[in-house]
């Protein structure tokens, strides 16, 4: 088999989940210590990116109760990455493989498809709304 050429398919983190017995003391502990402006269990760190700069997104921190399924069979946490284009990444995926779950989220917030890594981690794929979409180049896999 020929060897797959290496081209970025996650273009950035688009958030961070864990899990929590107490989400509120651990929001409490987070806003105390650290500083974290939360609004319920969430926070969003802005960032700009593009080539100029001008372009406002940002990366998602939420706590969840600790019984949420959401995360897949026992896992503590849960990474998103930002994609551009979600169908053909898992279509491709799936080509090569990799265990991608068959349903597809569509919301207001964008299009969100899901696959699992070798060890089992539940990994989240987000396609954020075109008006959301950073247009900044591809992060290198090399």
């Amino acid at each position: 088999m020929a060897e797959r050429k290496h081209r970025a398919r996650v273009t950035g983190l688009g958030g961070i989940f864990f899990k929590a017995k107490d989400p509120k003391a651990m929001v409490e502990w987070y806003r105390r210590h650290l500083g974290i402006r939360i609004e319920d269990t969430v926070a969003l760190f802005a960032w700009r990116g593009g080539e100029d700069g001008k372009v406002e997104g940002h990366t998602v921190w939420s706590i969840f109760p600790a019984d949420t399924k959401y995360f897949g069979d026992g896992a503590p946490f849960m990474i998103n990455y930002r994609v551009k284009d979600l169908d053909r990444l898992l279509a491709a995926l799936r080509a090569e493989g990799v265990d991608v779950d068959r349903d597809i989220e569509e919301s207001k917030y964008g299009r969100f498809g899901w696959v699992r890594d070798p060890k089992g981690n539940r990994i989240e794929l987000w396609e954020p709304p075109k008006r959301n979409r950073a247009p900044e180049k591809a992060m290198p896999m090399e």
